[in-house]
């Protein structure tokens, strides 16, 4: 089976909740199959180490899994318009996978959430194109033949889909959302598919 890589940082949870929704569309395409991932938190005051193995949830991410999948799909909270720190010093540790061309080639795609509906979901996805584009990766939103993308009133838009927090950061993903995650999750992996049988 050809691994697309999930990975994702969650303070709260809610991104989290969408990198599961993103593996089940991974997992909708035949012979296609998710590893989930997330990374560490760092300090703001020093150099931190945590466990090699988190206390809960998906296992850190290793260099090797970027160089041994076919896709990688790409999460994090929005942080003032911008990708989380510890995701952001993950990225900075890939300069051997870059060196080595390890995702060059390999389709990408993005999702995100936010505390409010202005709050910086399309500038956070762009800035995690970025690093992404330097190392290669194709990638891949989600088109407005998704219908969802014109419905909703909540998160959602054409470069990954996105959710809608809430001040408290706590509002459940809506349907909208939802539908939108397992979509990238399903397209990503169709065409890492596609790429590997050309």
């Amino acid at each position: 089976m050809s691994q697309v890589l999930v990975l994702y940082y969650s303070r709260h949870g809610a991104t989290a909740e969408m990198a599961r929704l993103v593996s089940r569309g991974i997992e909708k395409v035949s012979g296609m199959h998710a590893m989930l991932r997330t990374v560490p938190e760092v300090s703001t005051v020093c150099e931190a180490t945590q466990s090699s193995i988190p206390d809960k949830g998906a296992p850190y991410v290793s260099n090797d899994d970027l160089a041994n999948c076919s896709a990688m799909i790409l999460g994090s909270p929005t942080r003032f318009g911008n990708m989380a720190a510890p995701m952001k010093y993950f990225i900075d540790s890939t300069s051997a996978n870059w060196m080595a061309g390890h995702l060059s080639g390999k389709p990408a795609g993005l999702f995100t959430s936010a505390s409010s509906l202005h709050g910086g979901h399309e500038a956070t996805l762009l800035s995690m194109m970025i690093p992404l584009l330097h190392h290669g990766m194709l990638l891949v939103g989600t088109p407005y033949s998704e219908p969802e993308l014109l419905a909703t009133t909540t998160g959602g838009t054409p470069y990954g889909p996105s959710h809608l927090a809430g001040k408290e950061s706590n509002q459940p993903i809506s349907q909208d959302e939802k539908n939108l995650c397992l979509a990238l999750g399903q397209r990503v992996a169709e065409i890492a598919k596609k790429l590997q049988l050309d």
